[in-house]
């Protein structure tokens, strides 16, 4: 599988002329051996759950013995969030994401893990304010007017408070702002968790199906840079103020000021912007905002950010997302020109509003060879042309080299054709509705799988993934198929527009080679006529697959029949007891026999 091994994510520094106040490499500390044996020990023991009752139990009869699946996965996922709970750093983290994938997880699951949004453990105050007075090299009163010491958000990897500033150059004194602060000993706990975590990816390589369709050796790497960078607050501050720039015509957006006087190594103070939660629906509705809207304005924005600007928030989960309340026309001629982070506006049915975004350590660009493939499954996605939609796998480099293009189209036409329209919340439900239809007539790509997952674009489809479950729990009915249409169609006019010159081109060459058509026919018939035209058959590629399937089982159940016939001559000699070391020999040969019916 090819991939492009650069590890950098987003493009040169947008501001080099802010402060230089980011941490080298030698700030990163030996692990935490400990943290990383607890770790270890944790996924190891989910790998080895998995491994027993979902791949060594998930066959005929042996079926019987294994346990309900959703209690399982349940009792995992509230030990996990009790781990990172106990534990912060990175865990955090990946707990986070997978509770926001409702339209994929279980709620059962998802609710376990939402914990993790909000009950994130706060560091002491004297511990940040230490860390503050160091990252400065003075009291903490010489930088800040005010500092609040209880926490107004804790993440995983930092915590922020309300402070007021001094004046500067940048802001006038007593100006209200908020300080993200990085967890003390923060860096021991990343790169505990990314050699743990490290760890886990290096056992999914001994799962064929995941090694051959997941660059897992890249993925880690990209995984790692993209949380070093979290650790990187100039960076985050120039990402803020990239992506402002980027959607600076957008009137639907806000982000916030950063004051880059009152920056250093572990802290970022900028503009307060904490309004209300995006997921906080009750709020929502109270300030007379509608809530579909919403979700219709996310959906919007990202699409705008990843097929036209190409540098895409990519952690947007709910603690990132805030909507500001905009004042009317009314309450502007009152003097109300806006609402403070924590006023409530009173109720004004339609009121407009911003989605604000905070925390961009996490921003990706959308890679080159990406951008035109993406567009194209846009198009053909809102169309519902499965055509397109294969043609962009294949220019995203998404497809094993023997994939089954037809057959691929096929399906995606069943595809449209049986999901088109289901909302996003009852997506769950209708593929569990239709997976025997699926499994009978598409079995050869289900155990196939032609896809090869490559690593750049896992944080593309994380966020994508995030916004779902953010934009089903703001409108249980979000439709994004419909909401899909109107940019297919804009992106198809641009795409005529752009390649009219191609397709006259086109047009002159097939003239051209129409052109010579009658003589290439005259070629045809003469062979005809000497008896020197041959036909070349073999099967198509589907049907090849089914006989190469059908061989192997054929063979696998001749090693079968042969492994049961020594098991019972083994049991059959060790009763009569006419040889204890024959009928061990016979046991041996009965199992090589049956690992033997095993093998691909």
């Amino acid at each position: 599988m090819e991939t492009n091994r650069s590890t950098d994510l987003s493009s040169k520094p947008a501001y080099p002329d802010r402060p230089d106040f980011t941490q080298s490499d030698s700030a990163r500390t030996d692990l935490d051996e400990a943290r990383y044996i607890k770790v270890r020990r944790f996924f190891a023991l989910a790998f080895i759950q998995i491994l027993w009752f979902d791949i060594i139990l998930n066959r005929p009869v042996m079926r019987w013995f294994r346990t309900p699946a959703l209690p399982r996965w349940q009792a995992i996922a509230i030990k996990y969030r009790d781990l990172a709970l106990s534990m912060g750093g990175v865990l955090i983290k990946l707990g986070q994401f997978l509770s926001t994938r409702v339209d994929i997880l279980p709620r059962e699951i998802t609710g376990e893990l939402a914990g993790l949004q909000d009950e994130v453990p706060t560091e002491k105050a004297e511990d940040i304010i230490a860390l503050i007075e160091t990252d400065f090299n003075r009291p903490i009163t010489a930088t800040f007017d005010f500092f609040d010491p209880k926490p107004v958000g804790a993440a995983s990897l930092a915590q922020v408070h309300r402070v007021r500033l001094l004046k500067s150059a940048e802001a006038a004194e007593g100006v209200e702002a908020v300080v993200k602060v990085l967890r003390p000993g923060i860096n021991l706990l990343v790169e505990t968790d990314l050699a743990a975590i490290g760890l886990a990816f290096r056992w999914l390589k001994f799962y064929k199906p995941i090694r051959e369709r997941i660059d897992l050796d890249w993925l880690y790497e990209e995984f790692t840079t993209v949380t070093r960078k979290e650790l990187d607050l100039k960076a985050e501050g120039q990402n803020a103020e990239r992506l402002a720039a980027d959607l600076a015509d957008n009137p639907h957006v806000c982000f916030p000021k950063i004051y880059w006087d009152y920056c250093a190594a572990h802290t970022l103070t900028m503009e307060n912007v904490a309004y209300i939660k995006i997921t906080d629906v009750n709020a929502i509705k109270a300030a007379g905002i509608s809530n579909v809207s919403v979700a219709d304005t996310l959906h919007a924005v990202y699409m705008q950010q990843v097929f036209e600007t190409h540098f895409v928030h990519v952690d947007p989960h709910p603690g990132n997302l805030f909507i500001k309340p905009m004042p009317s026309a009314d309450e502007i001629e009152a003097g109300i020109t806006e609402f403070g982070p924590h006023n409530t506006p009173p109720y004004l049915k339609n009121r407009t509003f911003q989605i604000v975004f905070v925390d961009f350590g996490m921003m990706v660009y959308t890679p080159e060879r990406l951008r035109a493939a993406l567009r194209e499954f846009a198009i053909g996605f809102g169309t519902r042309d499965a055509h397109k939609i294969v043609q962009s796998f294949v220019h995203a480099g998404a497809l094993t080299a023997d994939a089954d293009l037809k057959r691929l189209e096929e399906v995606h036409e069943v595809l449209f054709e049986r999901f088109w329209g289901v909302r996003v919340g009852q997506i769950q439900q209708a593929i569990l509705d239709q997976a025997g239809y699926f499994l009978r007539e598409y079995r050869d790509l289900l155990f196939d799988a032609p896809f090869q997952l490559q690593a750049d674009m896992m944080f593309i489809m994380r966020a994508i993934g995030i916004l779902s479950g953010i934009a089903t729990h703001l409108d249980p009915d979000f439709d994004p198929w419909a909401k899909t249409i109107p940019y297919a169609e804009r992106y198809a006019g641009e795409d005529i527009k752009q390649e009219w010159q191609g397709w006259a081109h086109e047009a002159a060459e097939l003239g051209h080679r129409l052109s010579g058509l009658p003589s290439q026919l005259e070629q045809v018939l003469s062979m005809i006529r000497r008896d020197k035209l041959t036909i070349r058959s073999a099967f198509a590629p589907d049907t090849r697959k089914s006989a190469q399937r059908l061989e192997r089982a054929v063979t696998s159940l001749g090693w079968m029949v042969l492994s049961g016939a020594t098991l019972i001559s083994g049991v059959q000699v060790y009763v009569s007891g006419r040889g204890n070391k024959f009928s061990g020999l016979l046991f041996f040969m009965a199992i090589c026999f049956f690992l033997q019916s095993r093998r691909k």
